[in-house]
């Protein structure tokens, strides 16, 4: 079966909403919840996880092909348009259906900032 606009962005939003159902039962937090598309100032896939009383910018992806860079850049760019502390990405693991084994990327950067809760141009 051929994979059509809508059914990407079918399962695009399946996916969505898997991360944030998981999310919000592992961290036991109901204010993580799926958030609704703001347009040209999107501010990432999941809404309401945070780190160090800050906001984490989740953007998901459900796609065959990676592309990393470009998946990052838009984590970043939704980051700043939320006023969050890091934007990471989790992608689809295909062959495996459970939310809690999909994959996270984000720069050593991002990773700095969630340890610590401060982005790594703040640091002294």
């Amino acid at each position: 079966m051929t994979r059509t606009r809508a059914s990407a962005r079918a399962a695009g939003t399946r996916f969505e909403r898997q991360i944030a159902d998981a999310l919000a039962q592992a961290l036991d937090d109901d204010r993580i919840d799926r958030r609704v598309k703001t347009g040209a100032k999107d501010r990432g896939d999941v809404a309401g996880v945070r780190a160090h009383g800050q906001r984490v910018v989740i953007e998901t992806k459900n796609c065959a092909r990676l592309d990393l860079p470009a998946w990052t850049r838009e984590a970043h760019l939704e980051a700043g348009n939320d006023d969050a502390l890091v934007g990471i990405v989790i992608h689809k693991r295909h062959g495996n259906g459970d939310p809690l084994d999909q994959w996270v990327t984000m720069t050593v950067a991002d990773l700095v900032a969630l340890l610590t809760g401060q982005p790594l141009e703040d640091r002294p």
